[in-house]
């Protein structure tokens, strides 16, 4: 079993419990601006909140950029009704099945709240059987009166779901937000070695809502090429066909060569495949087209900029407790390594 006090796991933990909307990144911003200053040779932040990491490289050349996106999804209120309870809608996409009964924590106060619907016996024919609609739900935070709500929240307050977070199981993690946490954490932690070449490591905001913040950061940077580090949709659950999986927990780092906005460098894909293959790090790829990530963007800008993918794989993702393998997480931090050695030795890229 891979160890769970590692370096990763103990920043990804961290990561894991901080609160960071989309467009509310500013909390993990700062830890993460904390933690990469003692090795940063230059930080900045643009006006979009992302921040930018840059190390030198040991030898001049090429300029590669690392990404991972410090957004979660969450909730918005929109709404308070006169018995005190919020009307909200989500920030990113949510499974609304999941999410009920569920707990948040709202604004920067971090009041708690729980997500509710009518009663399943007050419900009649169909209503008892359909997925609700966000309409549907509220949050409860305690109050009886729209008064005593309006002192607490006000319309715009995002939240998040709560911050648990476990090892269990046979290696895996649970928590919220490991997209991209994870990813983030990666990052930390390569940044610590200087690396072959000149290397910015990005950390996005608003990637859940449309990858906004990748739109820019290209054109700030201005790399060779780019790597972003993600997590990604497994669906290896009970009753899936196995052609519906997508990828699967416990298996290896997810190495994709297409999904919804990209499609990926075949040149530079090749040789994250045969990076893994040579070191016996175990990987797999996407079984369908699905998803998306900030490379759509990224790959878009300045007339084309080369972009690869390593990813891990997560159950649940976008939850109030995604799943994924302490061992995938090992795979995308080792391969990610390895790429950044080899990008630097690689002429045609």
């Amino acid at each position: 079993m891979v160890n769970a006090h590692t370096p990763l796991m103990e920043t990804l933990t961290d990561l894991c419990r901080l609160p960071g909307v989309s467009g509310w990144e500013d909390t993990v911003r700062r830890f993460i601006a904390a933690q990469a200053c003692p090795w940063a040779d230059r930080m900045e932040t643009d006006t979009m909140g992302n921040l930018m990491v840059f190390r030198k490289g040991r030898a001049a050349g090429k300029t590669l950029m690392l990404c991972a996106h410090m957004d979660e999804v969450g909730v918005i209120v929109t709404g308070i009704t006169g018995d005190g309870y919020l009307k909200f809608d989500f920030v990113g996409g949510v499974d609304r099945r999941v999410v009920i009964g569920k707990s948040v924590y709202l604004g920067e106060k971090a009041i708690p709240g729980v997500i509710g619907i009518k009663a399943h016996h007050l419900s009649k024919g169909e209503g008892q059987k359909s997925v609700p609609a966000v309409t549907d739900l509220c949050i409860d935070i305690g109050t009886d009166t729209r008064e005593q709500a309006e002192a607490m929240v006000s319309l715009g307050t995002v939240g998040t779901f709560a911050p648990d977070s476990a090892v269990f199981g046979h290696g895996l993690f649970q928590s919220k937000a490991i997209d991209d946490r994870l990813g983030c954490a990666v990052l930390l932690e390569l940044l610590k070695d200087q690396p072959a070449c000149d290397t910015w490591f990005v950390f996005t905001v608003q990637e859940e809502v449309g990858t906004r913040g990748a739109s820019t950061v290209a054109w700030h940077v201005r790399p060779d090429a780019a790597l972003i580090v993600e997590g990604t949709t497994a669906a290896d659950l009970p009753g899936v066909p196995a052609h519906k999986t997508i990828c699967k927990v416990g298996s290896g780092a997810v190495l994709p060569f297409m999904d919804r906005g990209t499609l990926y460098d075949r040149r530079m894909r090749a040789m994250l495949v045969e990076l893994a293959q040579q070191n016996a790090i175990p990987w797999q790829t996407k079984e369908m087209i699905a998803g998306g990530t900030d490379a759509s963007a990224i790959q878009r800008s300045l007339g084309g900029i080369p972009v690869a993918g390593v990813a891990a794989p997560l159950r649940n993702i976008h939850s109030p407790a995604s799943i994924g393998a302490l061992s995938d997480f090992e795979a995308v931090y080792r391969i990610a390594g390895l790429f950044m050695e080899e990008f630097a030795k690689e002429k045609e890229i």
